[in-house]
């Protein structure tokens, strides 16, 4: 399979009308090293099979046949494939079964001052979850969700429904802290308990939703194929347009995995008019998804072209957006940040990538994120190409103190 790769590389770069040296040039890579894996003699990385797909309009010819060889040698590539599928399975969970029927009736408006104060401690969780180490905050959340729901037994009509409904919210923020915390099967399990208490409260489009964060764990387990799946199954126009541009915005990460270029691009430009609409008929409810981006479908842009194998492009609108973020986001930040040192990285521009990590690691280090530590650790890896520059040399103890307290 390496030889296959490497000739089919060869037979485009030749039909291009471009050097070893041209190529070299064009990718970041050694002439020598590009040379080897023409040859099979070594496995094209992952950025590599993205970067020529998109050099010369593939449309992820390379980066399958790459897949293909990481397969026949049964190692792992640049991040762990999806064990746990059949936890998506999972149906409603042991939470909505915790006395949602009989409970005693104190009338509907006894409860509407806590479904005020339970809205703003879910918006503060939020906003402390941006600063703080998702595996403490996992146990107050959890909590918080049980008493919202105690709460909710004890109330009747459309106040019962409210609380439910926010017990909801309460879950699905948990599964995205479980999520950061490094545990995919229990994210998938509080999102499954979100859904069922959704329902309970007449909510039915947290279902819709559910999809979305099912796809952003088959996303970072780098399954493009069901990544895509998930996030269509979730466009349904029954749903608000905040959940289809949602998930609009993950098919076009999918694509974008997939090296399907014209795919993505389409699912971007759905995304941001889906979102536009969201933003013209917003109602005053807890605000599903990212509340730290100024404008959610162009960081996604960026992000989709860094895996596109654009990663120059990639770098500009991702450092554009970064500057929009708030302070206080150190989450989002890291995020996002590492993303552009890693386009920068990948655009051979080693200077400004080591600056970038440089001011992110104190972020990275103060909120472990299980998602932003995946791109500090393909950070680290496309540096290490670069290990001769001094820059890189005095980055590397620290990139590597992150990686090992994690």
């Amino acid at each position: 399979m390496r030889l296959a790769f490497g000739a089919e590389l060869r037979r485009l770069r030749q039909e291009a009308g471009m050097t070893l040296q041209d190529l070299a040039y064009a990718v970041h890579y050694s002439k020598g090293y590009l040379c080897k894996i023409e040859r099979g003699d070594k496995r094209p990385p992952t950025a590599l099979a993205r970067r020529c797909d998109a050099l010369f309009v593939a449309e992820g010819t390379l980066r399958r046949l790459a897949e293909a060889e990481r397969k026949d040698d049964e190692t792992v590539g640049d991040e762990p494939t999806m064990a746990r599928r059949d936890v998506i399975a999972t149906g409603v969970g042991s939470l909505v079964g915790i006395g949602m029927i009989g409970g005693g009736n104190h009338g509907d408006g006894a409860a509407l001052p806590a479904l005020a104060v339970f809205r703003d401690q879910l918006q503060q969780m939020r906003l402390l979850g941006q600063s703080t180490d998702p595996a403490m905050l996992l146990p107050v959340l959890s909590a918080q969700t049980s008493t919202v729901m105690n709460c909710a037994t004890r109330a009747a009509g459309s106040t019962r429904d409210g609380l439910l409904t926010l017990a909801a919210r309460f879950a699905e923020y948990t599964g995205w802290m479980a999520q950061e915390a490094g545990d995919d099967a229990e994210a998938l399990r509080w999102t499954a308990d979100a859904v069922g208490l959704a329902q309970a409260g007449g909510d039915e489009h947290l279902a819709g939703y559910a999809l979305v964060r099912r796809a952003l764990v088959a996303f970072y387990g780098g399954a493009a194929t069901e990544t895509i799946s998930l996030a269509q199954q979730a466009q349904s126009g029954a749903l608000p347009p905040r959940i289809r541009g949602l998930a609009a915005q993950r098919e076009a990460q999918g694509h974008a995995l997939a090296g399907q270029e014209k795919a993505c691009l389409h699912g971007l430009d759905r995304a941001r008019e889906l979102l536009r609409r969201a933003q013209e008929t917003a109602a005053d409810a807890p605000v599903l998804g990212t509340t730290h981006l100024a404008d959610p479908a162009s960081m996604v842009t960026g992000w989709c072209l860094y895996d596109l194998g654009r990663p120059r492009e990639a770098a500009e609108i991702l450092d554009q957006e970064c500057r929009r973020i708030t302070p206080h986001a150190l989450r989002t930040r890291a995020r996002y940040g590492f993303r552009s040192a890693l386009a920068h990285a990948s655009a051979g521009e080693i200077e400004r990538s080591c600056e970038l990590a440089r001011e992110l690691l104190p972020c990275a280090d103060l909120v472990p994120s299980a998602t932003v530590r995946a791109d500090v650790r393909r950070l680290e890896r496309e540096l290490s190409r670069f290990r001769t520059h001094r820059t890189v040399r005095d980055l590397q103890p620290a990139l590597l103190r992150t990686l090992g307290s994690s």
